[in-house]
């Protein structure tokens, strides 16, 4: 059973400038588009064969579910008159609770795309198990329900909430769990897990609703579980506290959590990167809801701060270790930090931006991510993870959690649920509406189904993107009908590696892209980064967009210390880097000069199937030698063993 979004008209909330409105650009949900083949399909394969069910015992094997249990128990006996019992948690930490949420959301993905009794029943014994947990009034948050006469962790304090400004975490994991009952009622119709959810949001409003006193969340993301209540019920209460808990910041806090100003006099990234990036979809959510301008001023403020001073190549962000946080401007070092969680929030940020927009430089970001900096996440056999994402790797330090190389799991466990979640919703991403057009925002073979002008089509895509540039889209109305089909030419096909100046390419020429609806030529004009094809469509309409693939020697800005005199390579939306295994060289020394030939080679045969790029010409001091080398997809890197890898490497005349 499958229940759509619910159109909710919005309540002025305030004076300023409030309206009934929603985003311009409205998703394609994800359950309208189903990954036939291709790069992101067998990602997805693998993430619904082997990493959820891998995630899904993990959570029970370290006690996360466990924890939910020991709450129950503790209020069952307590309630029957044994009035000092308590226990003692089985995890370390007071967020572990939202591990479990996340893998109930993705969990809830994947049986939105496909039966599985197995794994329904599976999830409605741990849904269960979280209700029977949960007290009375609605309070949910295991840590202090299974030991609730003194604080089970130093982050909690003696009341509620008290310490959530800080690291208790509770308004956090209440994010979580919204979004995991949302997305639980929309793939199930049940409504057990929403109903929890529901009980917990009804103790938020009596606590801190209306003009009671409220606090700012210490790490951000009830703000967007709110929004989705709201979107699923139509309670514009859910709205307005989502709306005071950003408001609740600043203006003098600290920058790690992002309370040091008003949320609407923000206008540079700074502070943890995940809370950030979270803060600012929240910022995007309330913005589109309310019709208050400050917010989207605000972020996209704050988002071109990101773009052009901050963005790693590889689409990750968060450079420093020391509080997982941006750093200052061009402050991108080799061994930053670009923790996964951080690059799926700024995939939802950007895919946000994009909404309230429709400008395909946002997705162009998203894509970037997508292909680099998030999905190196997870190995190739999806039981492995990285938490940390750094474009240089010197093949010993324990810099990911405290492991050198890709790790089975984390004490800290947020990245690869999170990670799951979104790899198995990613085709909510694919596609867009508004009005009487049709956005194409990504590139796979696939299949959807979009209503558009009040006229069902499917949507087709037959590619074999990233590897090759063409790209075939059949279009089947379900009778003749005129509307715009916007097409998104990427940034990096037009030269542009990001939308800003903080990447380039070396001079030289490129060949232009070109489309062609039904074999003809069409016009290569293009608005906001979207070619628009506007004509009346009828079934067997195909559109064929074609790419060129040249290989990419990409520079960073002059200001970015870490790049001087030193060059990557990029095809496509995909960034290589060498990693010294086959490749006998010191990497640090490694010279790539432009006399070198760099071709790209197919090999079926390696990492999944990927397209290598064969580097001949390339020089290791004092020797003068030649030395012939093989760059792999950033992403596929640490998957046959610990090795030296960079992605930037020296380039000499």
């Amino acid at each position: 059973m499958r229940f759509p979004f619910v159109a909710c008209l919005v309540l002025c909330l305030c004076p300023f400038r409030m309206q009934a409105v929603d985003y311009p650009v409205q998703p394609v949900p994800f359950t309208a588009v189903r990954l036939t083949g291709g790069f992101w399909q067998q990602k997805q394969e693998t993430n619904r064969t082997v990493t959820l069910p891998f995630a899904l015992k993990q959570c029970e094997d370290s006690g996360r579910v466990k924890n939910f249990d020991l709450a129950a128990e503790t209020l069952r006996r307590r309630a029957s008159g044994e009035g000092a019992f308590q226990n003692k948690p089985l995890t370390v930490f007071p967020f572990d609770d939202s591990d479990v949420y996340k893998e109930i959301e993705g969990a809830s993905y994947v049986l939105s795309m496909a039966p599985d009794p197995a794994l329904e029943a599976r999830i409605d014994g741990w849904i269960d198990r979280i209700a029977a947990a949960q007290e009375p009034d609605g309070y949910l948050y295991t840590f202090r329900t299974m030991h609730p006469d003194s604080p089970a962790h130093k982050w909690i304090g003696v009341k509620r909430w008290e310490q959530d400004p800080f690291l208790s975490h509770e308004l956090y994991d209440a994010g979580h769990l919204y979004e995991a009952g949302v997305a639980h009622f929309q793939a199930t119709g049940k409504r057990k897990l929403l109903d929890v959810c529901l009980r917990n949001a009804e103790l938020l409003w009596r606590q801190f609703g209306d003009d009671k006193p409220i606090l700012a969340a210490g790490h951000q993301i009830v703000e967007l579980g709110l929004v989705k209540l709201f979107r699923v019920t139509g309670d514009a209460r859910y709205l307005a506290l989502a709306k005071k808990f950003l408001d609740a910041r600043g203006p003098r806090g600290p920058e790690y959590n992002q309370r040091h100003k008003r949320v609407v006099d923000q206008d540079e990234a700074v502070g943890h990167a995940v809370r950030a990036n979270y803060m600012y979809c929240g910022m995007a959510d309330v913005a589109a809801l309310t019709g208050d301008l400050r917010y989207a001023q605000a972020i996209g403020k704050i988002w071109q701060n990101v773009a052009e001073k901050k963005l790693y190549l590889t689409g990750g962000v968060g450079a420093l270790e020391h509080n997982e946080a941006y750093g200052g401007d061009y402050d991108l070092p080799d061994e930053g930090y670009n923790e996964t969680c951080a690059a799926v929030a700024l995939m939802m940020w950007n895919h946000r931006m994009f909404l309230m927009s429709g400008d395909s430089k946002y997705m162009d970001v998203f894509e970037r991510t997508a292909y680099n900096g998030f999905i190196s996440g997870v190995s190739e056999s999806g039981d492995r993870f990285f938490y940390t994402n750094p474009v240089a790797y010197d093949g010993k330090a324990k810099n990911n959690a405290s492991c050198a190389g890709r790790a089975p799991w984390f004490g800290c466990a947020c990245c690869p649920p999170n990670l799951m979640r979104t790899l198995a919703a990613l085709g909510g991403y694919f596609y867009a509406v508004k009005g009487d057009s049709v956005y194409v925002n990504l590139f796979s073979q696939s299949e959807a189904k979009v209503t558009v002008g009040g006229v069902d089509l499917g949507l087709r895509q037959e590619t074999d993107y990233p590897w090759q540039g063409t790209v075939r889209i059949n279009v089947d109305p379900e009778h003749a009908s005129r509307f715009s089909l916007r097409v998104r030419i990427p940034g990096w096909s037009v030269g542009k590696p990001v939308p800003t100046d903080l990447y380039s390419y070396e001079p030289g020429p490129l060949e232009p892209w070109s489309a062609r609806v039904n074999g003809v030529l069409a016009p290569s004009v293009l608005e906001k980064g979207y070619l628009v094809i506007d004509r009346t469509w009828v079934k067997g309409d195909r559109v064929e967009l074609v790419l060129p693939m040249p290989v990419h020697a990409v520079h960073g800005n002059e200001l970015l210390v870490s790049t001087q005199g030193r060059v990557a390579f990029e095809r496509g939306p995909v960034v290589y880097c060498v990693e010294n295994l086959e490749n006998n060289a010191t990497l640090e020394d490694l010279e790539v000069p432009a006399s070198a030939s760099v071709v790209p080679n197919i090999r079926k045969d390696l990492l999944g199937g990927v397209t290598v790029l064969g580097i001949e010409g390339a020089r290791l001091p004092p020797s003068d030698a030649p030395l012939k080398l093989t760059a792999i997809p950033y992403y596929s890197w640490n998957n046959r063993g610990l090795a030296p890898m960079t992605v930037w490497v020296q380039r000499k005349p």
